[in-house]
């Protein structure tokens, strides 16, 4: 059994990330239809994102650059995102 914890960065979802953070895609486990939209969004692995407000219910609502968007809780579940933006 292989797990995405390293002692150096924990990979989790977007989904578990408080307002507030500053984080950093490093997979996304989306399917082709998912992953493509999610790249026209420009979210994409390496991208740099702050979480402005933790969807529960509603959506995630975060920041790329100076955009700010949207993203259901499924999506969110399906980014992978590490603490270590450097």
């Amino acid at each position: 059994m292989t797990t995405n914890y390293n002692k150096e960065k924990s990979i989790i979802p977007l989904s578990m990330v408080s307002p507030g953070k500053k984080v950093k895609i490093v997979s996304l486990n989306a399917g082709r239809g998912l992953r493509g939209h999610l790249l026209n969004m420009g979210l994409d692995v390496g991208s740099e994102i702050k979480v402005i407000k933790q969807g529960a219910p509603g959506p995630f609502l975060v920041a790329v650059k100076e955009t700010r968007l949207a993203i259901g809780q499924g999506m969110a579940e399906k980014i992978m995102v590490s603490e270590d933006t450097k």
